[in-house]
């Protein structure tokens, strides 16, 4: 019901099958990642953007500068209410400051506007201008031609992320410098096609995880 998915009956786990024009499809569209990239209140493009930057290309922009204003307070003579998304965060970028960073996010997270801030989709989402471009050019029309620039022109970028991220949690710390050539030895075990199946194989049998340091270790 929550994903206005009809003839489901039941609370056992099964495989459903979603029409060639659904709006669902992968990470990006499921209520989970959508709720928590949201304010309480509304959705946030900013959070939106940022999850994809972070967890999706491994690109995370530079930190925020100090005293940065809130979207509310960006628009104090006109009702946030008054204004699409698109325009009140284009108030926002008035700043170059702010606008160095925003260009790289924005548009991300504009791409998902058509779900509100637990998810669902919204009824008028497709009167909604839902286009952008990646900060290294390729353009989308919405979330589903995002995904799939993510998922082709950008793979490498994505594998990558994810690379750093699994072995991050295989072996307990953070990814240094030195871990760089093992990374790249991940990444390119199962070529631009590598599966996770493939990709955790090769975090297994990489040097970071079969080896252990021991500087500053003693024998008991």
């Amino acid at each position: 019901r929550f994903y206005g998915i009809d003839a489901v009956e039941g609370k056992e786990m099964r495989l459903v099958s979603l029409a060639a024009d659904s709006h669902r499809r992968g990470l990006l569209t499921h209520a989970s990642i959508l709720a928590v990239t949201s304010n309480p209140t509304r959705t946030s493009p900013v959070k939106r953007g940022l999850f994809i930057l972070e967890n999706l290309l491994g690109t995370p922009p530079p930190p925020a500068p100090p005293d940065v204003p809130s979207l509310e307070e960006a628009a104090p003579k006109r009702k946030l209410s008054d204004l699409s998304m698109r325009e009140a965060l284009e108030l926002h970028r008035r700043e170059p400051l702010c606008n160095s960073c925003h260009a790289r996010f924005d548009p991300l997270g504009l791409a998902i506007e058509g779900y509100n801030a637990i998810g669902q989709w919204l009824p008028d989402a497709d009167k909604l201008d839902t286009s952008g471009q990646l900060i290294t050019g390729e353009p989308f029309a919405d979330i589903n031609e995002l995904s799939q620039r993510i998922a082709t022109d950008r793979r490498t970028d994505f594998l990558r992320c994810l690379t750093e991220k699994m072995l991050t949690f295989a072996i307990g710390r953070g990814i240094e410098y030195y871990d760089a050539p093992a990374v790249d030895a991940i990444v390119q075990s199962g070529g631009s096609d590598a599966g996770l199946k493939t990709l955790v194989t090769a975090v297994i049998n990489s040097v970071p995880f079969q080896m252990c340091r021991t500087d500053g270790l003693t024998e008991n």
